[in-house]
């Protein structure tokens, strides 16, 4: 069974955007929110959700099996995804 991955990006964001390049380019299975496309209530609930697992709200903010990673450290993702 795959590793559950959820990303929080931003739709601007180049780093946001190497790591889903990266990701795509290995075939491995991503949940992901843009968290600039939400309004209201909802993008305050994903904020605060995001603050939870990093308290600076910097982006990317990937979490691979609950471990969190922040920013797009490829190194770091490889090991996390076995690749």
């Amino acid at each position: 069974m795959g590793k559950k991955i959820m990303i929080y990006t931003l739709s601007t964001c180049s780093h946001c955007k190497e790591c889903k390049n990266f990701l795509n380019s290995h075939k491995v299975e991503y949940d992901f929110v843009d968290v600039d496309q939400l309004q209201g209530e909802q993008r305050a609930e994903v904020l605060d959700e995001v603050r939870d697992y990093n308290p600076n709200l910097s982006f990317p903010t990937i979490l691979v099996d609950g471990e969190v990673i922040i920013g797009f450290r490829e190194k770091e993702l490889k090991e996390l995804l076995g690749l």
